[in-house]
């Protein structure tokens, strides 16, 4: 079987990847909380190449987001798919130019 790593990056990049994963969500029978909720099982026959299934049948998906700016970050974690990304899923990286032009959102990685 094979696997995608969905790579979504910069304020378009996680504004598409999100709906991306909205539709993805629905066609495998996937709830905003990670929760199989589909009625057939043609929807679980392929989604370990979107998904790692977690603990308790959660399904989590395989993505990394990555963005310079909080605010996108922000938005999509409290978006109605907010809750299907891991934390560690969210890369915010903040570079300093000038002294406090950073201020942290997501999550920082030094």
């Amino acid at each position: 079987m094979r696997e995608i790593v969905h790579i979504q990056a910069g304020q378009c990049g996680n504004q598409i990847g999100t709906k991306f994963w909205e539709v993805i969500s629905d066609e495998h029978g996937i709830d905003p909380a990670g929760n199989y909720v589909g009625d057939s099982s043609l929807q679980l026959d392929r989604v370990n190449v979107y998904y790692n299934e977690a603990s308790s049948h959660k399904y989590v998906p395989r993505a990394v987001l990555v963005d310079l700016e909080p605010g996108t970050m922000d938005s999509v974690r409290s978006g109605a798919f907010g809750q299907l990304f891991r934390p560690d899923n969210f890369i915010f990286v903040c570079i300093r130019i000038l002294p406090l032009s950073c201020i942290p959102g997501a999550i920082i990685i030094k």
